[in-house]
């Protein structure tokens, strides 16, 4: 077999493996879908993956120190700002733009 050859399967097997792979989860998952297991936790990872995210950014947080203060602004504004309008985007949204006016004003080092 030519060299020419050799690329052009070396490329089917390729494109084929990329294909299987990506459409693998979506033919395994489908299943699923009607678990009431499945259903349970599309409505409870989120909320879960947050608090996991939160407590992980914020573990070695000194509390004691000034510095501390615009990530737990920024906590406090996304948290409110999710509680009182239910909107993920403009908590997110605002509670970066004060933690990043906070750390590079007001308590940069």
């Amino acid at each position: 077999m030519s060299d020419t050859g050799h690329a052009v399967v070396a490329i089917l097997v390729t494109a084929a493996v990329t294909w299987s792979l990506r459409a693998l989860p979506f033919a395994a998952l489908a299943p699923l879908r009607a678990s009431a297991t499945v259903r349970y936790l599309s409505t409870r990872m989120p909320a879960g993956v947050m608090v996991i995210l939160v407590v992980y950014c914020l573990r070695d947080l000194p509390v004691t120190e000034a510095r501390a203060a615009a990530p737990l602004a920024a906590l406090a504004v996304t948290a409110g700002l999710h509680l009182w309008r239910r909107d993920a985007l403009l908590s997110i949204l605002a509670g970066t733009a004060v933690h990043v006016a906070l750390a590079s004003t007001v308590f940069a080092r």
